[in-house]
């Protein structure tokens, strides 16, 4: 089923994040405007303390902004209550993190199906069953997370994080503790997910050749987007911009 959206997936308008007050206040976002056009990979890349993390902590609703907006799916986040937010998170985000956080005492099946349980929904018939077959592992639908391999596992998480067709999935260094073939596993499922889904991804990563499977690269330094990139030609053509930005 291919799902079809209009309109922005996520925008930010003006926005400032910072930590901390008087001398000590750190500047993490500095008056970020980004727009996600829907149905399309975007990967942020910058140096160490550049706000790649912050940046997509704020976009997914998961810290507040000290200033500007964050709009997702057409929904403003300033305003909402913790639960208003919480209820927008579970409807219309998906998060793959680094480390998989699968629940061990659950099987994939079950992991995968509890974002749905806890918004309330039962399943649909072979709802979670296609999910697993999309992500290949329709053979390990009992197995627990200690059963399966760190590849698979964040797989699971991938099937988890879409199981609820969210208008913007947010994946943060989700290759970062796989193996070079489980990662090239992985970002082609992202890949598809995109092509054959119309899902909306912002991925934080890296690594050039992660963000080289992305639509657009947007290169940020000092909480600040310096440059972007669109349909990069490989990880050498990331690799170069990087290497500017590392000479600032």
């Amino acid at each position: 089923m291919t799902i079809t959206r209009i309109g922005t997936a996520v925008e930010l308008r003006a926005v400032t994040k910072i930590y901390g007050t008087g001398e000590s206040a750190v500047t993490a976002l500095d008056a970020v405007d980004v727009e996600i056009p829907p149905a399309t990979f975007t990967a942020v890349m910058g140096p160490s303390g550049s706000g790649k993390s912050t940046l997509l902590q704020c976009a997914a609703g998961l810290d507040r902004v000290t200033a500007g907006e964050v709009v997702i799916d057409g929904t403003t986040l300033a305003g909402l209550s913790e639960r208003a937010l919480t209820k927008l998170r579970r409807a219309r985000v998906g998060f793959v993190f680094q480390a998989f956080n699968l629940i061990p005492a659950l099987s994939a099946e079950q992991n995968v199906s509890l974002p749905l349980r806890l918004a309330g929904k039962r399943p649909a018939p072979g709802q979670v069953a296609a999910m697993l077959a999309e992500v290949g592992l329709a053979d390990r639908a009992g197995h627990r997370p200690s059963e399966l391999s760190g590849g698979q596992q964040q797989r699971v998480a991938i099937a988890r994080a879409l199981v609820t067709r969210p208008a913007v999935l947010f994946a943060d260094e989700p290759t970062g503790a796989l193996d070079t073939a489980a990662s090239r596993e992985v970002l082609r499922l992202l890949r598809t997910a995109v092509d054959r889904h119309a899902q909306t991804i912002v991925m934080v990563t890296h690594d050039p050749y992660a963000a080289a499977h992305a639509d657009r690269v947007l290169f940020l330094a000092d909480g600040r987007v310096v440059d972007s990139l669109a349909g990069p030609s490989g990880a050498s053509e990331i690799a170069v911009r990087m290497a500017r930005l590392e000479e600032r």
